[in-house]
């Protein structure tokens, strides 16, 4: 919105020679006008701090749909110690991220690898950031680190669940949300002084950022730990291990879905902006909102029906758990490229997420790989796909309006649109450089854990269940059958009418 501007010596000549006092009633109407200004100014930021603080909310219910979508997935005798695991991916990632990750993140001015300032919130709020953005980033943060939970699920040890999520949450999602989100970022779309290949990556609410580094923090957690005991027999076939409640993960879904209009529309972090095209008054960031929630929608229903007839195919059953991880997949895969592509194109990107997830899914049963929710081949797989799909059908008008570059009309956009190749270059290294910095970090820190006997649970405890073994008991209450008839009503059989 364009500021409100009076000057009393501009003004004080219109005022006619029959003014007693022209210079003072000049400053006084100025004065007005200069009272309106900032009240618009106050109610606009008002007005997108608000929407962040809501689409905070809402990224913050998404760990309610995570908890419960692991609850349901892995077996009962574990269902305490996946949800403690999840409540704390959200406490300490707290901590760690206001100690040390929103710096690493988003701490300018800096150097294009890490930030540097606001330790512990230091200098908040500043012109560039309020405490709404840190909450809003905190959400994003815990919730690569429940991705890799649940790939390490019904396993591993509570001490190796702390040390992991606060070491992702406040060292490793945070450097690479810097490369790609933060204004110095080397590989930022808003480092507008120096992109990429003239482009920068487009990862609009992290396809790459959160969902691979999650999901390739879960593939080497479950490589160094290994499979579950009985996921695969003595000659290698493959056992289903099922979870407990399936009614859980749908419940999960639809929450995790719900949240995901947070996650995606709100990564606009504003609300109240005005385009510019034409004379189209109606037309501004609010209507970028509306069609990045059109298009995460979209995503996510064709991965869901992709998935439900493909899978019926391959194994001739109607199977609401894989039709609940095809919906997810197709989210997770649309959220790079969510708010720069058309509707239509969203459908494509869900329809190949699907197939991506289905042929990740039968990959891990091949090479005997276990992963309870299978987190590393959803999110890690899909969230490749959705960072290539971005540099593919980004579409100009939208990249240059969700990016503008000052003094520039145009920028590099998608190579199936008629953008070129520039794009599609950065994309690519984005993927290089997520694989080799989450190797690099989060692989080498489970096999130390591991080294020190941290990360896996005994044999015995295993088989025996974390819930007793390790938490004092099992998350629902069950009764014996001996000690159910003691205050029952003997039941007797009746045979059918007829009978000798």
């Amino acid at each position: 919105m364009a500021s409100l501007s009076c000057s009393a010596d501009q003004l004080a000549p219109f005022l006619g020679p029959n003014t007693t006092n022209a210079a003072a009633a000049a400053e006084y109407i100025c004065n007005q006008f200069t009272a309106v200004s900032d009240r618009f100014t106050d109610t606009g930021y008002a007005i997108d701090t608000t929407y962040l603080l809501f689409s905070a909310y809402l990224v913050f219910s998404m760990q309610l749909g995570f908890a419960m979508l692991c609850a349901g997935s892995v077996r009962a005798k574990n269902t305490m110690n996946i949800m403690l695991t999840n409540v704390l991916d959200a406490a300490a990632g707290g901590l760690f991220y206001y100690l040390f990750g929103f710096a690493f993140a988003f701490g300018g001015p800096s150097n294009g690898f890490i930030g540097k300032h606001f330790f512990g919130l230091k200098q908040i709020p500043s012109s560039s950031f309020d405490y709404s953005n840190f909450l809003y980033q905190w959400a994003f943060a815990i919730a690569a680190a429940g991705i890799t939970s649940g790939s390490i699920a019904e396993r591993t040890q509570f001490v190796a669940y702390l040390i992991y999520s606060s070491f992702l949450t406040g060292f490793v999602y945070p450097v690479v949300s810097h490369w790609f989100w933060s204004a110095d970022g080397w590989a930022s779309a808003s480092n507008t002084g120096n992109l990429l290949f003239g482009s920068g990556v487009i990862d609009f609410a992290g396809s790459g950022v959160v969902h691979m580094v999650g999901g390739i923090a879960g593939l080497y957690g479950a490589l160094v730990e290994g499979p579950r005991i009985g996921r695969f027999d003595r000659t290698g076939r493959s056992v289903a291990l099922r979870g407990h409640s399936a009614s859980l993960v749908v419940l999960g879904t639809f929450l995790l879905w719900f949240g995901w209009y947070g996650f995606n529309p709100g990564s606009f972090n504003k609300i109240f902006v005005t385009y510019n095209v034409g004379n189209q008054p109606y037309y501004g960031q609010w209507s970028a909102v509306g069609r990045t929630a059109v298009t995460t929608t979209l995503a996510g229903c064709t991965a869901a029906l992709t998935t439900l007839f493909g899978k019926r195919i391959l194994s001739g059953h109607w199977n609401v758990t894989d039709v609940c991880n095809g919906l997810l997949g197709g989210f997770a895969a649309i959220t790079a490229g969510c708010s720069v592509v058309e509707p239509w194109a969203a459908i494509i990107c869900g329809f190949v997420a699907a197939l991506v997830l289905i042929g990740c899914n039968m990959l891990a049963e091949k090479v005997k790989f276990d992963d309870p929710l299978e987190a590393a081949q959803l999110h890690g797989g899909c969230g490749a796909w959705g960072v290539i799909f971005t540099a593919l059908f980004a579409a100009e008008k939208y990249v240059n309006e969700v990016y503008p570059i000052p003094g520039k009309s145009t920028r590099p956009y998608g190579l199936f649109m008629g953008g070129g190749g520039r794009l599609l270059a950065a994309h690519v290294i984005q993927v290089v450089v997520i694989l080799g910095w989450v190797s690099a970090t989060m692989g080498p820190l489970f096999f130390i854990l591991h080294k020190l006997k941290l990360l896996r649970i005994s044999a015995e405890d295993e088989t025996a269940g974390m819930d007793m073994t390790r938490h004092g008991g099992f998350a629902y209450v069950y009764h014996d059958e001996e000690d159910s008839n003691k205050n029952s009503i003997p039941m007797r059989k009746i045979e059918p009418a007829g009978s000798s």
